[in-house]
């Protein structure tokens, strides 16, 4: 054995420090702050909550994010506004055309559901309620990025006449998160409600689309 062998294999683990194949450690530990939030409420959840769900000791979360007004900017930072950014780009990537810029926004939002299902209750929790904690966060940054862009968008589109004149761009966004969030939000209510175990998110998405596209339809349909 090699005299630098040696030393490697007598140097001592530094206390804290996590092996080497835990380098995914941070990530499990966030994925797990994420599940109580939703679960528990972000005030309610304390990191040794946290290091319970992990299967870890309170030292480790402490390790990786110092406190817990830490670990909820990183939770922002690193879940959050991927989320944001992500329906910025389908909208920027829709071009001007309003049809296309709703249809986007709905298929975006159910998208952002299936990657981070705890979404919906997140945002019952923290942007809903009154004491929610990401209500600064949505008015400061994920306001600006989709449901302002959004707006100012189909404005311009109203401007061009290619929406009716007697929308508000401003509401037309809250109706649109009202199709969306709404229904995945109450989803364990509406499905109990109408037995409608038969409704996957699917035929969800293109029920909120035609219902965009054609309304009720009918023959009485304008």
């Amino acid at each position: 054995m090699s005299a630098k062998l040696r030393r490697k294999k007598a140097e001592p683990r530094r206390p804290g420090r996590p092996r080497a194949d835990e380098a995914n450690q941070r990530e499990r530990l966030l994925d797990a702050a994420v599940d109580c939030f939703a679960g528990d409420g972000i005030a309610a959840t304390s990191l040794r909550t946290i290091a319970l769900k992990a299967g870890v000791t309170p030292a480790l979360v402490n390790y990786y994010f110092g406190s817990k007004e830490q670990l909820v900017d990183a939770f922002i930072a690193e879940r959050v506004t991927p989320v944001a950014a992500s329906l910025r780009e389908g909208l920027l990537a829709a071009g001007p055309a309003p049809r296309a810029l709703m249809a986007a926004f709905v298929r975006g939002m159910h998208d952002v559901v299936a990657r981070y299902p705890w979404w919906p209750a997140l945002w019952v929790r923290e942007v809903l309620n009154e004491k929610g904690a990401l209500r600064d966060v949505l008015r400061k940054q994920i306001a600006p990025q989709v449901a302002q862009l959004l707006a100012g968008a189909l404005a311009d589109a109203q401007k061009r006449g290619e929406l009716a004149a007697d929308l508000d761009p401003r509401l037309t966004v809250v109706s649109l998160m009202g199709l969306t969030m709404m229904p995945l939000a109450a989803e364990h209510i509406w499905r109990r409600v109408f037995d409608a175990d038969d409704i996957d998110r699917d035929v969800l998405l293109r029920h909120t689309l035609a219902l965009l596209d054609h309304g009720l339809g009918g023959k009485h349909a304008r």
